[in-house]
């Protein structure tokens, strides 16, 4: 079971996040999207520190440091996707984000000499496809909104790939915990300049948005940052696109959208690419073995 944590940890992110994506939506009636990101990261440092305010007491500064980072990228990429979502359609800018499962492994290429999976690199490919056919409403422009939402991509990248990195010699609650605190720290700092300090207490808007800080924030990312260290980046990143496709489903179940052939083809392509990055296509190896054991010698 320990083996395949890492996986069943990814995909459990990626249905809680899925499951945000309705939150979301209700929040966005009440709060503006600057308020719902320092809602939902000040809510995640809070309830880190509380439950594990003991490991803070031999916090290491290279766990601050790496924390402070993540925390970084992790805002930026939250506030260039929601900026860039205010100029393009939904469906780019959920396809458009979608793009990092290709930057992740060209970043370990570029920046550490990794060498690229063919077959990771297949199924990063056929994730992307799959979160298109999902979301994507084919259309030759391009706006300012767009390329906001790939700097949206690479920021996302970026923060996957480091996750991988510092999980294998830092603590993971309390990498999650610093990048909660700096990315609350920067929320506040926007919110306040953007003149957004009051902040409505209706339930229908307050309820799912600590739905969104205590399970789409502080759970998920959590087990996101624990499960990495199970992992590989570029393996992370496909798993955790399957967000879109939960993000459908809870739409269908909870919003009442209709169930379309365009979701299960694009639920195919990315359970396609799932079982390739994790297989490297090895069964079909061992049925060609089990073929010619079984084959009769020629006489």
């Amino acid at each position: 079971m320990r083996k395949y944590f890492g996986e069943i940890g990814l995909l459990i992110t990626a249905i809680i996040w899925g499951s945000g994506f309705v939150a979301s939506a209700v929040s966005l009636d009440y709060y503006t999207p600057y308020q719902i990101l320092e809602g939902r990261f000040l809510i995640g440092a809070l309830l880190l520190s509380v439950i594990f305010h003991k490991k803070l007491k031999g916090i290491k500064k290279s766990t601050l440091a790496k924390g402070a980072l993540l925390g970084t990228f992790l805002y930026i990429a939250f506030a260039l996707q929601t900026i860039g979502l205010q100029y393009t359609t939904p469906s780019k800018n959920a396809f458009l984000t979608s793009v990092n499962v290709i930057i992740v492994p060209f970043i370990g290429f570029i920046l550490y000499k990794k060498k690229i999976n063919l077959f990771e690199l297949c199924g990063a490919v056929l994730a992307m496809l799959g979160v298109a056919v999902l979301s994507l409403k084919l259309t030759s422009e391009i706006n300012s909104g767009d390329l906001l939402t790939l700097g949206c991509a690479v920021a996302f990248a970026f923060h996957i790939f480091y996750t991988s990195k510092y999980v294998k010699d830092e603590d993971p609650v309390l990498l999650t915990l610093i990048q909660m605190a700096v990315a609350t720290g920067i929320g506040f700092i926007v919110v306040v300049a953007k003149g957004e300090m009051s902040f409505s207490v209706e339930s229908a808007g307050f309820v799912p948005l600590i739905y969104l800080g205590i399970f789409s924030t502080t759970l998920g990312f959590l087990l996101q940052t624990v499960a990495q260290k199970f992992i590989t980046e570029t393996k992370a990143a496909i798993i955790l696109s399957t967000e879109s496709f939960w993000g459908m489903v809870f739409s269908v179940v909870i919003l009442s959208e209709v169930l379309t052939f365009k979701i299960i083809v694009g639920a195919m392509l990315i359970l396609s690419a799932i079982v390739i990055s994790e297989t490297k296509l090895s069964f079909i190896k061992k049925i060609k073995l089990k073929k010619v054991a079984t084959k009769p010698p020629l006489l």
